[in-house]
């Protein structure tokens, strides 16, 4: 008797137990409805008495697009609305490869005229003869002068088989033509440049996880076992802002068993998990594979890296990743509108987040901070080698790279290698082999009076802090008082920025030659000469290539030091990735 007493007060207390906290998430969800509807109740009465009594007409739109973009900006920069009117663009950024148009990158330069920056081959900008570097005047008629890029794309883009006209200004000449060419269905693939290196060894340049990226890597990697078997195969994530996650979970199956874990994603509640496991026999399970990375690798990237490296499956080889361990979905609004939302993070196999910003925390500038160093935890690999969250996907051997060089970036940005380029292609006729193919000392000084006739100039950032010093003096009525040490500093660092064409030689002439390389074989042979230069792939394939493998071997058995620093190089900075 006693113990049936006994039980029943445990069973009473669980129940009531059971009972409380369930009453206090109804307590809470339901103060959660009540504050969302009370300040929806808000918003739509000040919306709506702005829209109608404001002094001045209002764009009720416009308003309401600022309104929800502002409140956005609170959270992070990967949940965003979308517009109806910007359907499209988003799926070409985040879901499909595929739009109607002419087959050609645009850019708008300083003075607000719209240039082409790039053509793809065979497609309908090709066929027509237009060249980078073309100035477009006029589209059906319309001037774009003025206009932003996006504006101008989308008037470029349209059904499948309709007719455009173009007013063009040719690069070279400055001649004006009329020029109509036929919208045709333009596929960007994912992976932009695939072949057999020497030595056997397989190479990818994987540049996004959009739809159908893993069956893209698949046919790669088919195609280049059919000319003989493969040593070992190099996987190119660099610059690879990411995609759709499942992509990343399909490419990660070639290499490791079926039923692996691959990465899980944890939402705000602590139950709200899924995982992602691979479903399919792999493709190249034993192949030997090393995975390139940089600090604009993100997202999709970072799943792939950082699962193969924590199953030990893969030696990563470059810079420190970008660190984006958050998970967007999107969401359907009314009237044909959407929203993405940020609602987990993701972890890799060995339980890991890589995200490397904290947006619930920013500092008085308004700036996601750093993830605190006391929150980073130490993980391990399947082999037991340490691995970290909270900073992206650190390499298993790093190639060191030199800081942004301001001249290279303002060469580019004046469009005056690429211009060079459109010079030497329609002097030379013809490239024998891109292997090979380097720009002589003669060839540069030919550049180098290119730029003297273009009247190159431009200001280093020391030359801007040293103008805004003189400002600063000058507003403190000091500036009498330092002129004759400001003349000094100013011919000093006039000195340093007259040699950067020589200090910059050898760089900007590998800048050059792919850009030269373009213009007879587009991409492909943009890829074919920066691979012959390249310390990374360099790298991965000297490890793969060795008769014993021990360098592979080694790091994968978390046995020695194998961080390897290259020769300097140049790297161009980038905005940060917003793919998901």
């Amino acid at each position: 008797m006693k113990r049936l007493t006994k039980r029943s007060h445990i069973v009473k207390l669980l129940v009531g137990l059971v009972v409380g906290v369930l009453f206090m998430a109804f307590t809470f969800v339901k103060d959660d409805f009540f504050e969302i509807g009370k300040n929806l109740e808000i918003f739509s009465a000040l919306y709506r008495q702005v829209s109608m009594t404001y002094v001045e007409d209002v764009n009720p739109n416009l308003l309401m697009k600022k309104g929800i973009n502002a409140m956005l900006e609170e959270l992070d920069p990967y949940t965003e609305f979308v517009p109806e009117s910007d359907l499209d663009d988003f799926r070409l950024r985040y879901i499909n490869t595929q739009y109607a148009g002419l087959g050609a990158k645009i850019v708008s330069l300083e003075d607000k005229s719209i240039q082409i920056a790039e053509i793809f081959e065979a497609y309908p900008a090709h066929k027509a003869g237009l060249e980078v570097g073309d100035e477009i005047i006029r589209i059906n008629g319309q001037a774009v002068k003025g206009m932003t890029s996006e504006d101008v794309s989308h008037l470029l883009k349209g059904e499948e088989g309709t007719v455009i006209e173009l007013g063009i200004k040719k690069n070279l000449t400055g001649t004006l033509e009329n020029i109509k060419v036929i919208r045709q269905n333009i596929i960007q693939p994912n992976v932009s440049y695939s072949t057999t290196l020497p030595g056997n060894i397989g190479y990818i340049k994987l540049d996004k996880f959009l739809t159908g990226a893993a069956d893209e890597v698949r046919k790669a990697i088919l195609e280049m076992r059919r000319t003989a078997p493969l040593k070992g195969l190099v996987l190119d994530l660099r610059d690879n802002g990411g995609g759709i996650l499942q992509e990343s979970v399909k490419i990660v199956n070639f290499f490791v068993r079926q039923g692996q874990e691959v990465v899980f994603q944890q939402g705000r509640q602590g139950d709200n998990r899924f995982t992602y496991i691979t479903k399919q026999a792999p493709l190249a399970l034993q192949l030997p594979l090393v995975v390139l990375i940089n600090e604009r690798s993100a997202s999709a990237s970072e799943i792939v890296a950082g699962a193969l490296q924590d199953l030990d499956r893969a030696v990563v080889i470059g810079k420190k990743s970008f660190g984006k361990g958050l998970v967007q979905q999107t969401y359907r609004l009314p009237y044909n509108n959407l929203v993405k939302v940020t609602v987990a993070k993701y972890y890799t196999p060995s339980g890991r987040c890589i995200q490397a910003l904290d947006y619930a925390h920013k500092d008085n500038r308004g700036k996601a901070i750093k993830i605190n160093d006391s929150l980073i935890t130490e993980f391990s690999t399947v082999n037991g080698r340490k691995v970290y969250n909270g900073d992206g996907i650190s390499p298993d051997i790093e190639i060191n790279e030199q800081a942004q060089s301001m001249i290279v970036q303002e060469l580019k940005n004046k469009f005056l290698i690429s211009g060079y380029a459109n010079q030497y292609y329609h002097k030379h006729s013809s490239l024998k082999d891109l292997q090979s193919f380097r720009l002589s000392d003669e060839d540069y000084s030919d550049f180098l009076t290119y730029l003297s006739a273009h009247n190159f100039t431009y200001s280093t950032r020391s030359e801007k802090a040293l103008q805004y010093l003189r400002s600063e003096l000058e507003k403190e009525r000091r500036s009498e008082q330092v002129a004759d040490e400001l003349k000094v500093l100013a011919q000093k660092i006039r000195s340093h920025k007259n040699r950067d064409l020589v200090l910059y030689k050898e760089y900007i002439k590998g800048q050059l030659e792919e850009e030269i390389a373009s213009r007879y074989y587009f991409q492909k042979g943009r890829y074919r000469v920066a691979l012959t230069k390249d310390d990374a792939t360099k790298k991965a394939q000297q490890i793969l290539a060795a008769t014993d493998m021990l360098v592979y071997i080694n790091v994968l058995s978390g046995k020695g030091n194998y961080h390897i620093i290259g020769k300097p190089k140049v790297h161009l900075a980038s905005a940060e990735p917003l793919n998901n």
